[in-house]
């Protein structure tokens, strides 16, 4: 029978949809032999299945061995994976918990690792070309799946009270007392140039790495432009 009813078609067609895999071909094996003469091009033209999925049903019908699909083979593979050389030169580059450039001019040396950053020193200390190298996003996505994600940085670390702290303190508060007592006071608020501090110091700041690094518990330390 070469000719199958529109309503039969459609019947056939959605149940075969509703299968999967080596379930779908034997499906179709069996529909083709009992209303199509066994011929799988014939499957392809009133049915519209593809004829090699249809012959390959034939043939595990006829031979009871049933092909298995690995499902895990498919796909593009992660570009670590791929580049196995690439996972370990981001992790040399990301691992150095780095603070040394206190003017942000080398962003790459602040822990704040960006993706933009990786890409260019793969390139410029790893020696990678740019054609060789994945996008910027997915080189944020790597350093992600390498556990490279952004942490806040803990205030974990004590500060010991320094000797002349008190004594400090009392000299700021004796000078504020007399200027309230005086009529003729005139508080005057100027502001400085900015200092960043050199040290382990949090600055509420956030580092990308496998592990949160600890910093003072308090920010107040020597400054240096």
């Amino acid at each position: 029978m070469n000719q199958l009813p529109d309503q039969q078609v459609a019947t056939l067609k959605d149940a075969a949809s509703k299968l999967t895999s080596s379930s779908r071909r034997a499906f179709q094996a069996q529909v083709t032999l009992d209303y199509l003469d066994g011929r799988a091009r014939l499957a392809e033209t009133v049915l519209g299945w593809s004829r090699e999925t249809v012959s390959l049903g034939l043939h595990e019908l006829r031979t009871g061995i049933t092909c298995v699909a690995r499902f895990s083979a498919r796909g593009n593979r992660k570009s670590e994976e791929k580049q196995p050389q690439l996972e370990q030169d981001i992790r040399a580059l990301a691992e150095p918990q780095s603070q040394v450039d206190p003017k942000f001019q080398s962003p790459f040396l602040y822990t704040r690792i960006t993706a933009k950053a990786m890409r260019k020193a793969l390139i410029e200390q790893k020696g990678w070309r740019d054609e060789d190298l994945p996008c910027e996003n997915t080189i944020g996505v790597i350093l992600n799946r390498l556990g490279y994600r952004l942490r806040r940085v803990q205030k974990a670390k004590p500060v010991k009270r320094v000797g002349p702290t008190n004594a400090i303190f009392e000299n700021v508060h004796r000078a504020n007392q007399a200027s309230d007592e005086r009529e003729d006071s005139l508080r005057i608020s100027i502001d400085t140039k900015a200092k960043v501090d050199l040290g382990d110091f949090s600055r509420n700041g956030q580092v990308r790495g496998q592990q949160a690094p600890k910093a003072w518990d308090h920010d107040m330390q020597a400054k240096k432009n």
